[in-house]
């Protein structure tokens, strides 16, 4: 391969520098180095609205659990959401749980159960069912809880990767750390991984099966992997989203306790 030369500052013309200044410019390394936060923030936003739509929505999910020596566990569960702040979600089996909710609302995530007569608060951070938190269905967008920024790049299968760093911006969200590697041009996440607030890698999600719901080309299949107990794993299979105009009633303690008798 030619090397080239450096030529002494006093000596290059006009255009020698210009060519010097568009190669550094137009490089990979500058292009990616001269975006800043909000780069990152906005490139989190696509990756929320890839997975689910902007307004309200409602999606069914079916969960598989399988543990080292066990059976697999299968539960379904109705997603019903108005932005990241508010949403529903409906135990629809197995049976003996079936009418049992969870209330997103804000920062506040509230329990309905039939055998009780006042809901209990609950932590986004909580296990609901095998490696699924809470969180994971509760409150799933990620831009205003978290702050991106870029952690590195990573090629994967000859594309190279976005690997976002998130940071929570609260105590009260899902995760404290994050890292979540995104496509660069179609903005479509490949996978995350989920970290305690030592550092330590509790859990690695893969975003897989992308097909067309609701207009768009969505992840339908996520693989949750626990990164303590190696084996044990929950796979969530999304169906069935359709856009719903849905009033702000729906999203209240008064109005859930109806429907959870």
């Amino acid at each position: 391969m030619k090397q080239f030369s450096l030529i002494p500052f006093q000596k290059a013309s006009g255009m020698t520098w210009l060519l010097m200044v568009m190669l550094l410019m137009f490089s990979p390394s500058a292009t990616w180095a001269s975006e800043d936060q909000d780069d990152w923030s906005a490139m989190l936003e696509r990756v929320d609205n890839i997975r689910f739509p902007e307004g309200g929505y409602q999606v069914d999910v079916t969960i598989t659990t399988t543990e080292q020596g066990g059976e697999p566990d299968e539960r379904e569960y109705r997603i019903i959401s108005k932005g990241n702040s508010h949403t529903l979600v409906q135990t629809m089996y197995p049976e003996d749980e079936r009418g049992q909710i969870l209330l997103m609302r804000g920062k506040e995530l509230w329990a309905f159960l039939p055998s009780l007569s006042q809901p209990v608060r609950l932590p986004l951070s909580q296990r609901l069912t095998g490696q699924v938190a809470n969180g994971d269905l509760a409150r799933a967008g990620l831009s205003g809880d978290y702050e991106a920024s870029l952690a590195r790049r990573e090629k994967i299968d000859g594309i190279e990767y976005a690997v976002l760093q998130l940071s929570a911006a609260d105590n009260w969200v899902t995760y404290r750390k994050a890292l979540l590697w995104v496509h660069p041009k179609s903005s479509r996440p490949l996978k995350a991984e989920y970290y305690s607030a030592s550092g330590r890698l509790l859990k690695t999600c893969h975003f897989q099966n992308y097909r067309n719901m609701s207009g768009a080309m969505r992840p339908t299949k996520l693989v949750i992997e626990d990164a303590l107990r190696p084996g044990n794993r929950s796979v969530l299979e999304y169906r069935d989203m359709v856009e719903r105009d849905l009033p702000d009633k729906i999203f209240t303690k008064d109005y859930l306790k109806k429907l959870a008798r």
